[in-house]
């Protein structure tokens, strides 16, 4: 909004030098879009190591520190939202000691992991409330942002690991994210465009305006 407010300011006002930083940001933006659409094309599989690490990093130390909760808040969420459990597996949490708990009394997994569509009996899990300290207000927190729960053997959980269900999302949405990558990039060529055109022609293009009037 404050870069739109720029230009129509430039506009009005007939600044060339705010038009100038107008076409400037727009131009800086625009370069910026490309060398990264460039390097997550070139540097694919190491950005997919990278994220991959630092998801595990995440699950390794889940409820490690309760004064730190941002990352698993974030991680639940996206297992939550893409239906999915682990970065591979559900495997990825049985390892994890703060998860540990007796054989008999069943796998603690975040309530994240939980297919509440598998089964309409609640009474197979139960939640473990843990405390913690967030910089979100509790009416801000996800329902299954950050509860363990206590699931059977036979695993009412999401079999699939969230690096599946990403791909799967990507793919299936990548028409979709081009077309608005390519939108975006569009208009912001026409705006440059329509800004270098104003800056090197504003008097005669005001001149003419004001023989109407």
């Amino acid at each position: 909004m404050g870069l739109a407010l720029l230009g129509c300011v430039g506009a009005l006002k007939e600044l060339r030098c705010l038009l100038g930083l107008y076409f400037g940001i727009l131009l800086l933006l625009f370069v910026t879009q490309i060398t990264l659409g460039i390097l997550i094309s070139t540097q694919r599989i190491r950005l997919v190591r990278k994220v991959k690490d630092i998801v595990q990093k995440t699950i390794h130390n889940y409820h490690a520190n309760p004064e730190e909760t941002a990352e698993e808040e974030s991680w639940d969420y996206v297992q939550f939202q893409l239906r999915c459990c682990g970065w591979n597996s559900p495997q990825d949490w049985l390892g994890v000691s703060s998860l540990r708990s007796n054989a008999s009394e069943g796998y603690r997994l975040p309530c994240s992991c939980y297919n509440s569509s598998a089964t309409n009996d609640s009474a197979i899990f139960f939640k473990i409330p843990l405390p913690q300290s967030s910089r979100l207000r509790p009416q801000a927190r996800p329902e299954h942002s950050t509860d363990l729960c206590v699931v059977p053997a036979n695993s009412y959980t999401y079999p699939e690991g969230c690096a599946q269900s990403l791909q799967k999302w990507l793919h299936n949405n990548l028409i979709s994210i081009v077309g608005i990558c390519l939108g975006v990039g569009l208009l912001e060529l026409s705006f440059m465009t329509l800004s270098i055109f104003l800056c090197r022609n504003l008097d005669h293009v005001y001149g003419r305006l004001a023989r109407y009037h």
